[in-house]
Formats: structure tokens, sequence, C-alpha cells
């Protein structure tokens, strides 16, 4: 038996206009959500009441009067009267531009002063090289010189205290000139530290007096090199 469905009960028939119903009811709540909106009830206080009342007040503008600086004093300058009685000496200025009248001095009546240079040349250019103590008979007098000079440094040289304690080593560049007179002059120093060129300008100040350099036939300042190593053992 075939069951018998009512026309008018059928709810396929107006799903259509349900469907719409319910879409508009969704988009009208959505719409409402959104444009809502909410005020807040004003306070009872201001902010504006912690302004103080008096921030415009002019402030009253002072005048100070400075007092002006004390008239200078100029004293009139002292007028002297000379009498006229008085005999002026004029003194007469004589040209001394040279004319036909001029006497010639002769040539023999000049005393000619010969002015000595000084000389200052490195060691390795100096024509004769300074003469060490002990070098005088020695056939390569420059070969000695620098023997001599090694000699001196190990025989003077005492390692300081104070540089063995701070574990202090290095060399110490030193450079002297051996002046006219066979003088140690002009000591420049250079090392790690102040206290091994102390000792290094007391070694170099031991050194004995040479017989100066010559160069070019005349006594010259010779500038010489002495590195000076210091190194623990």
């Amino acid at each position: 038996m075939e069951a018998k469905k009512k026309e008018h009960l059928k709810l396929e028939k107006n799903s259509s206009l349900y469907f719409v119903i319910g879409l508009t009811l969704i988009l009208a709540l959505i719409y409402t959500a959104l444009e809502w909106k909410t005020f807040y009830s004003e306070p009872d206080w201001e902010i504006t009441q912690n302004i103080l009342d008096n921030i415009d007040e002019d402030v009253p503008i002072t005048v100070h009067y400075m007092k002006p600086p004390p008239p200078k004093i100029i004293t009139p300058p002292e007028i002297k009267v000379v009498d006229d009685d008085k005999d002026i000496i004029e003194t007469i200025i004589e040209a001394i531009d040279p004319n036909q009248d001029t006497e010639i001095m002769e040539i023999s009546n000049v005393n000619l002063e010969e002015v000595e240079e000084d000389v200052t040349v490195l060691i390795d250019l100096i024509d004769e090289v300074p003469i060490f103590p002990g070098c005088e008979d020695a056939i390569d007098k420059k070969a000695c010189f620098q023997k001599m000079m090694t000699k001196h440094v190990n025989k003077n040289i005492r390692y300081p205290d104070l540089a063995m304690e701070m574990n202090i080593q290095g060399r110490v560049s030193t450079q002297f000139i051996i002046g006219k007179d066979g003088t140690i002059e002009n000591l420049k120093m250079r090392g790690p530290h102040q206290v091994l060129e102390k000792e290094a300008k007391r070694i170099v100040s031991k050194l004995p007096k040479m017989t100066p350099g010559k160069h070019q036939g005349k006594n010259a300042k010779v500038v010489f090199s002495l590195p000076i190593t210091f190194r623990l053992q």
C-alpha cells in the first residue's frame, strides 16, 4: 500500500523560502553585532582639575641698573721750556759711499781668521776611525776598535736585579758621538725598559778617552752605534 502525502504538509515545497529567511536573520544579527556601540558614563571628576589655575600668570619684570665706570683721568703732558742760550752741537754724518778719493786698504792689512767647522761623520765613512786605547799599533784599526768595544761591554755589563725579578730582557740600541777631543757625548738610547737603558748608559759612560777620528785631515766628530743585548740565562 502506498503512503499518501498531503501537499500542504510537504517541507520540500517551501525549503527555499525558509533558507532565505534564515540567511536574512543571520545577516541581520551579524550587522547588529558589528554596529553595536557602547558609551561610557562621564566621570565625576575631570583631569583638568589638577592643572593650576595660575599657570598663565605673568612673571614680573625686574630691571637692574649698573653703575657707570668711573671717568678716566687724563693727565696733560708736561711741557718743558728750554732756554735758547745753550749752544746745540749738531752731529755731522758723513757719507761712507766710496768715491775716487777713497783710500783702498792693502790686502796684507786684513787678518783672515780661519773658522773650524764641526764635521760629524758616520764611522763607516770616516777617513781615519777613532783609536781605542790599545789599538795604536793595530794594522786594521777599525776591526780593533770594534773588538775593543765588544770587550768593554762584556767586561762592564751587570744584569740589573730589578730586571731579573721582573723577567725583563732584550736589546738596548745606543748611539753616541766620539767628539773631537775623544770623549763620549750626545748619548741616545732605546730599549724595552728603563732599567736596561740605565745599565746601558752606565756601560757607555765607562768608555775611555780615545784618539779622535779624522776626516779630510782634520779632527771630526764620529757617530757610532753600539747595541747591548741583555739575555737571561
